[in-house]
């Protein structure tokens, strides 16, 4: 069972910047994909960022040139960096994990993903 942890969330300033942690471990899967997704109290969960075979990115339309997704192998650990966060990014943030032949192409589609994290809060205010 892949387990995923996430962390990093918390209260910031709209115009900060955050970047939020995802620790992967359990067993290891080859050619994955993980993703950042997002959720806010009666909506759906949406797609924000995913890093496919460590090097192929996915980034939400609507967050291009605010949001860069990292990972780094040796560390078991995807990274979500959020620039100029504003108050509509408040939101649980989790991650989640999927082999890339599932998750391709439709990289930030909930349903391609088999494994989630329980999520981090970041609240943005003025």
């Amino acid at each position: 069972q892949l387990k995923l942890v996430e962390s990093g969330g918390g209260s910031v300033k709209s115009g900060d910047s955050l970047t939020l942690s995802c620790v992967y471990s359990g067993y290891t899967i080859r050619d994955e994909c993980l993703a950042w997704f997002r959720q806010t109290p009666g909506k759906e969960r949406e797609g924000v960022a995913a890093i496919c075979d460590s090097y192929y990115t996915t980034i939400s339309d609507l967050l291009q040139g605010r949001v860069k997704i990292s990972q780094d192998a040796s560390k078991n650990t995807v990274y979500l960096h959020f620039h100029d966060l504003k108050n509509d990014d408040t939101a649980m943030y989790f991650c989640a994990a999927a082999p890339s032949w599932v998750a391709n192409p439709h990289r930030l589609q909930i349903s391609q993903y088999t494994f989630w994290g329980q999520g981090t809060q970041v609240t943005v205010s003025s």
